[in-house]
């Protein structure tokens, strides 16, 4: 019996009748096209998180109370949208916003579809991710800067984004893996990938196989992205410094020698 590849999230198995099970012969055709519509869907989305994240994430910790550009009233507003945002849990989030991810995309299944709901909650998820990281860092760094003269964008840059560098990176991971649990969950809506089969496949037609495969490929993915993450947060890391580092745009070229 000879099974085709679905062209479309919606399509199924022509060779697989409902209630049978896909052969075992079959099943990696099945699950690594869904597999790099995973990857693919989840590449999209933190392309989205990481260019939106990151600077808001640096406006709402500076129009805080002490930031560059202090303002309570836009403050609360901007914190209040962003927890909303991560507040949602995602399936009710996805569906809450079916109208409007319409109109962005024009359909309410598929990749595209699935992208609108996912980035919206990784953007408020990764902002408080960046608060929280550019928080941590010392206010020393800050004060310096300003004595020699630099410029908000120039402080924001390389005194607060450059030293949270490594906790961005860590919170990254950890966004990134939750995108791929995300995009799981937007197999329910016709989204393609490792979701989709799992609930079409596995779960609806009670094929174990196909079930333990794509538990299989998503343990491998998400500990995959965690060692990737892990190595990036450890080259960020400034090493054999007992103290935190200096600001990197403030670091001497040559170290200095006591006479």
């Amino acid at each position: 019996m000879s099974v085709a590849v679905p062209a479309h999230p919606l399509a199924v198995f022509p060779g697989v009748r409902l209630g049978t099970q896909v052969p075992l012969a079959e099943i990696p055709a099945l699950v690594f096209p869904a597999l790099l519509d995973t990857l693919l869907m989840v590449g999209i989305v933190m392309a989205i998180v990481v260019v939106v994240g990151i600077p808001l994430g640096a406006i709402v910790h500076n129009l805080a109370p002490g930031g560059l550009f202090e303002n309570r009233p836009a403050h609360t507003a901007l914190s209040w949208t962003v927890s909303i945002g991560r507040s949602l849990p995602f399936l009710i989030l996805m569906a809450s916003i079916v109208p409007f991810t319409r109109f962005i995309t024009g359909t309410n299944i598929g990749i595209a579809a699935a992208v609108v709901p996912m980035s919206i909650a990784g953007i408020a998820f990764f902002t408080r991710i960046v608060e929280n990281s550019i928080r941590g860092v010392s206010p020393t760094f800050v004060r310096v800067a300003r004595a020699s003269g630099a410029s908000r964008l120039q402080i924001i840059r390389s005194a607060q984004l450059s030293e949270a560098l490594p906790s961005i990176i860590g919170g990254l991971t950890i966004n990134t893996i939750a995108m791929i649990e995300y995009s799981a969950i937007a197999g329910t809506i016709g989204a393609g990938g490792i979701g989709y089969v799992a609930v079409t496949y596995g779960y609806q037609r009670f094929d174990h196989t196909v079930m333990l495969a794509t538990i299989v490929i998503l343990v491998a993915t998400v500990g995959s992205v965690q060692l990737i993450g892990d190595r990036l947060v450890r080259l960020a890391t400034p090493h054999g410094a007992p103290t935190a580092p200096r600001p990197r745009m403030f670091r001497a070229e040559k170290p200095l020698v006591r006479t």
